[in-house]
């Protein structure tokens, strides 16, 4: 992260969100203020994140990924400079560009995130997310065929609790328990897309492993981490799928679906 970072802040990037210092003026702050420090503290309810050239080589990964988040939400590209030769001040930056700042900046961290431990990705969102498993990054981006806010909020919710760096098994089972509740609300039409056996084996699976309706019967022993992440990415599948298939058949699904015809 570091190298990243140092070559940014050396080509003017953090210029316009922390200042700079000039020979003839002292420290210019940019648009956070005089004291970068406590900002940092207050924005992140964290300490001993800055000055991050003196504290990242003390960062946990979720300090790391979480000043990623942050710098990415403070870059801006420069779209001038100007040299300052006395007593060799150096360059001062001006007219920035956040969007373009933001674009350099994940394809910066595009390949140092992939690499890391399992592999990770820094969103549009200025996200540190989780890499899907290989083949689901379509499923992911793609748009479900559905105009259902309970759904697509539902859906979103839940990706983002999933993939969300930082996330607890308690907070993975609780994404899985929103795409069963997902499942749930749309299990009237459910059966035009699977058979009746296949249907129900969906809900039997969340509620044998304890992930819904917690009772003696149910199996909680097995590798959470592991069966969560395929139960999760199964069932965003399931729901994506059977969407797909409730929008082709048009009128056969209700209106709370929404899911009508494209026009084309």
């Amino acid at each position: 992260m570091f190298s990243a970072y140092a070559y940014l802040e050396g080509a003017g990037y953090f210029v316009d969100a922390f200042g700079y210092d000039c020979v003839d003026e002292g420290y210019v702050p940019g648009f956070v203020g005089g004291n970068i420090d406590v900002f940092v503290r207050m924005t992140l309810l964290k300490k001993d994140l800055w000055p991050l050239r003196e504290k990242y080589q003390s960062y946990s990964e979720d300090d790391c990924f979480t000043m990623i988040e942050f710098l990415y939400d403070h870059v801006s590209k420069p779209g001038s400079k100007n040299f300052h030769d006395w007593n060799n001040c150096g360059y001062h930056y001006s007219e920035f560009d956040r969007d373009l700042g933001r674009k350099e900046f994940r394809s910066r961290f595009l390949v140092p995130l992939e690499r890391y431990g399992e592999g990770w990705e820094l969103t549009e969102a200025g996200e540190v997310m989780s890499l899907p498993p290989s083949g689901m990054t379509t499923l992911l981006t793609a748009r479900p065929p559905t105009n259902d806010k309970t759904v697509l909020d539902r859906m979103m919710d839940a990706t983002s609790r999933f993939r969300r760096h930082g996330s607890t098994i308690k907070e993975r089972e609780v994404a899985v328990r929103d795409l069963a509740d997902v499942l749930e609300w749309i299990k009237p039409h459910i059966n035009m897309a699977l058979m009746n056996k296949d249907s129900s084996d969906l809900y039997n699976i969340a509620n044998q492993f304890g992930i819904r309706h917690l009772n003696q019967n149910q199996k909680l022993e097995y590798d959470k981490a592991v069966w969560l992440s395929w139960i999760f990415y199964h069932y965003l599948n399931t729901i994506n799928a059977c969407l797909h298939i409730m929008k082709r058949q048009g009128g056969n699904a209700s209106p709370g679906i929404a899911a009508t015809k494209s026009r084309e």
